[in-house]
């Protein structure tokens, strides 16, 4: 049986505006859901209920629909509920005034079906295109603590909210990237191997490859105005730096808008590549490109990973994120979905305040909480509360 959690606790009135919201949201055997659907009307929700409950799943569900990527899954295989074989999200989207229906089917092996209004879609870009979404999870907290790969993860996910087309990209790079490590792998132990091949894997890998870092570096110049002010707002006169670490264009000081254009990029990765060309077949794999960039944050020109505080840390992730959903506002003139996972109960008073009074009317929010304790009375007025207990989904009075 499918459960319909429908709230009309608020006299009637669909309380979301006409710029990009999520009507609805259907599951079906997602994580620890069998069947789900959940209908909105407010731009102000709020699932509560204690941690294992599932609070964190249906968020996963609205954020994999935006960008065909988990929150913590390795796999999409990852996402269907044990014991079954394949796994489904439906979503009703209301984007400029239309009515949008996406749905994804995930059957391994098979690959993922993607339809809008019924339509299939063979491009990841087709559908992600559809939907924008700023998820700030615990983890995000994280990450200046965390490893290059869950930095380079958040920057190209942040990305294909602007550029949908980003995704294909990349997906090209990295096809391009494992063909050559397979070719390193087969030349690794012939001496007499004709190389000559790995000269055509590197060129197409230098040509898409410095690409991603052209973009990556436009996008975080356009993302430091933003989360340089943001940053300011909170610490008062902290100022905040974001540096591209890459080995093929040097350090990148991203206040300032990078010089140099994509055929730049290109020669240098060319360059770097004939450099480490021997070191490559060696441990027959890629070691230069994209995929072993970085992100360091500097406060007031001392790199946070190293000296910044927790709760400076704190402060720069928040300003971050901000400067995020202003981005997209800016980019693609709607407001993104923002998703809040459990974030509030690690924020002191300033941050949590800071937070929730940043966030637009506008901006359909979807926040998960173990209560309503952080929430002030006047926040609490127009949310639409659903309670999550033994994975289970209530609409409850306000």
């Amino acid at each position: 049986m499918c459960l319909i959690l429908s709230n009309f606790s608020m006299s009637g009135i669909l309380l979301y505006n006409e710029n990009m919201f999520i009507k609805k949201l259907g599951i079906k055997n997602f994580r620890n859901y069998a069947e789900l659907e959940i209908e909105f009307n407010s731009n102000k929700i709020l699932f509560v209920g204690k941690n294992a409950q599932g609070k964190t799943n249906i968020l996963e569900a609205v954020y994999y629909l935006s960008t065909l990527d988990s929150l913590r899954a390795k796999t999409d295989a990852e996402l269907i509920k044990w014991g079954e074989s394949f796994c489904s999200l439906n979503a009703e989207i209301k984007k400029f005034d239309i009515d949008v229906d996406m749905d994804v089917l995930i059957n391994p092996p098979n690959r993922k079906q993607l339809k809008i209004n019924g339509i299939k879609k063979s491009k990841s870009s087709e559908f992600i295109s559809n939907i924008s979404t700023v998820c700030f999870t615990t983890n995000d907290l994280l990450l200046l603590r965390g490893s290059p790969d869950d930095r380079r993860k958040w920057l190209d996910l942040a990305i294909s909210q602007i550029f949908p087309a980003y995704v294909e990209r990349l997906n090209k790079y990295n096809k391009i990237r494992t063909q050559k490590n397979n070719y390193l792998k087969d030349i690794k132990c012939n001496i007499n191997a004709d190389t000559s091949v790995l000269d055509v894997w590197n060129e197409q890998l230098a040509i898409t490859g410095s690409n991603i870092i052209f973009i990556r570096l436009n996008f975080l110049y356009e993302l430091q105005k933003l989360a340089k002010d943001k940053h300011k707002q909170i610490s008062n006169s902290e100022n905040l730096a974001i540096v591209y670490d890459s080995f093929i264009t040097g350090n990148v000081d991203c206040s300032s808008k990078f010089e140099h254009n994509n055929e730049y990029i290109l020669e240098n990765f060319k360059q770097k590549l004939e450099e480490k060309k021997a070191e490559e077949i060696i441990r027959a794999q890629s070691v230069v490109g994209p995929h072993r960039d970085d992100i360091s944050y500097f406060i007031n020109e001392f790199e946070a990973k190293k000296y910044a505080s927790q709760g400076q840390q704190r402060t720069i992730v928040l300003s971050l994120k901000l400067a995020e959903l202003a981005l997209i506002k800016d980019k693609i003139n709607t407001n993104a979905i923002l998703l809040l996972d459990d974030v509030l109960a690690e924020l002191d008073d300033l941050r949590q305040n800071f937070l929730l009074d940043a966030i637009g009317s506008e901006t359909q929010t979807i926040i998960t909480s173990v209560d309503t304790l952080h929430f002030k009375e006047e926040y609490l007025k127009d949310v639409e509360i659903f309670e999550i207990k033994n994975n289970t989904v209530y609409p409850r009075e306000v």
